[in-house]
């Protein structure tokens, strides 16, 4: 995560890219852009304000030599030489044009921006931003014609979100210069993340705590909803959630003793672990600290809802492990041929 409140953008320049294989060109620029004071206010905002509330960060990545990685150099010498802005600016544009490698990668405009005074673990630094805007919104403008106003639809850049964007902040650890990145228009995860930035995730709690999220999310999904049923996926998300929340480290071997009644869900869950690591191309801890910001963000995000094909939804609280095994009941009547649920309580509450 990112402070922005004491934030400046001393350099922010524009180029155009294009995609060989659209017979599209690079158009750069010269010069940085001279702002008023509208469009800095709102410009400021606008390219840091999608970084906020990262929690996972990323260290550069390179087969051979972390130095042979392109982004990494041109941020590092631009760290320490300013006057490399225009130069590494355009660098930076040619090698993301090398990435098209296909028709499908966007042609649009590439913003880079040199920030000072971003707060990253309670430390003043500054930043290279790199943003990707592939989509333009139509807006309508009005304008005088003779003695009555008309209006014409002229397309622009949303202030809502930017599409791709990274932001290198001028801060090291043990594994390198901390990176972070969004992607809103992810129709290739290749490219922006593994062939532009060469990027990888950083071996900290708050990406495991991600990675083990989302294995546990996925194996609900997929294997415990369709073989077993909706409460059971409900019921081992919020036993998830609950055990995440009650240890500040993981053990896997506890997790499956704490959270699985029976040997066929670890067994199950063993093997799903095993075919996600692959799939996903991550390494699964067996053992990690837990990021409370992580959990806090991705508990929101874990549905436990029951849909019913009568249009109707029983939606399970992911903070009450037990509820939906002491408190629901499923069941199937003769009569009627059709599965049922029965749902004890005291009393409605609002």
């Amino acid at each position: 995560m990112i402070k922005r409140t004491k934030a400046s953008i001393p350099k922010l320049i524009i180029h155009k890219i294009g995609n060989k294989f659209n017979d599209t060109r690079n158009v750069f620029s010269e010069a940085p852009v001279v702002f008023d004071e509208d469009s800095y206010n709102l410009m400021l905002p606008y390219l840091l304000k999608p970084f906020g509330n990262l929690t996972e960060s990323f260290r550069f990545n390179h087969h051979a030599d972390i130095n042979l990685n392109e982004i990494n150099s041109y941020s590092q010498r631009l760290f320490k030489e300013e006057d490399f802005f225009l130069e590494a600016s355009k660098n930076i544009v040619l090698h993301l044009f090398e990435q098209s490698n296909s028709a499908q990668i966007k042609t649009g405009d590439v913003i880079i921006a040199l920030f000072d005074d971003i707060e990253f673990n309670e430390v003043q630094t500054n930043a290279l931003g790199i943003f990707k805007i592939e989509s333009k919104t139509n807006f309508f403008q009005t304008y005088m014609e003779g003695n009555s106003l008309d209006v014409v639809v002229q397309k622009g850049i949303s202030t809502k979100k930017i599409d791709k964007g990274c932001l290198i902040v001028n801060y090291q650890d043990d594994e390198g210069m901390v990176v972070l990145s969004v992607d809103n228009n992810n129709y290739d995860a290749q490219y922006w993340i593994k062939n532009f930035l060469n990027i990888k995730f950083a071996d900290d709690k708050n990406n495991h705590t991600q990675s083990y999220i989302e294995l546990c999310k996925d194996f609900s999904n997929e294997v415990l909803k369709p073989d077993y049923s909706t409460q059971e996926q409900s019921h081992f998300l919020a036993k998830t959630v609950d055990y995440l929340k009650e240890n500040d480290t993981v053990n896997i071997h506890d997790f499956k003793e704490e959270v699985f009644e029976d040997e066929e869900q670890k067994n199950l869950f063993d093997a799903y672990k095993k075919l996600f690591e692959s799939d996903k191309d991550v390494l699964i801890r067996n053992q990690f600290h837990v990021s409370e910001a992580v959990l806090k963000k991705q508990k929101q995000k874990l549905k436990t809802e029951i849909k019913l094909d009568t249009h109707i939804q029983i939606k399970l609280d992911v903070e009450a492990p037990d509820a939906s095994s002491e408190y629901l009941e499923l069941g199937y009547d003769e009569e009627k041929k059709m599965k049922f649920y029965k749902v004890y309580f005291n009393e409605e509450t609002s």
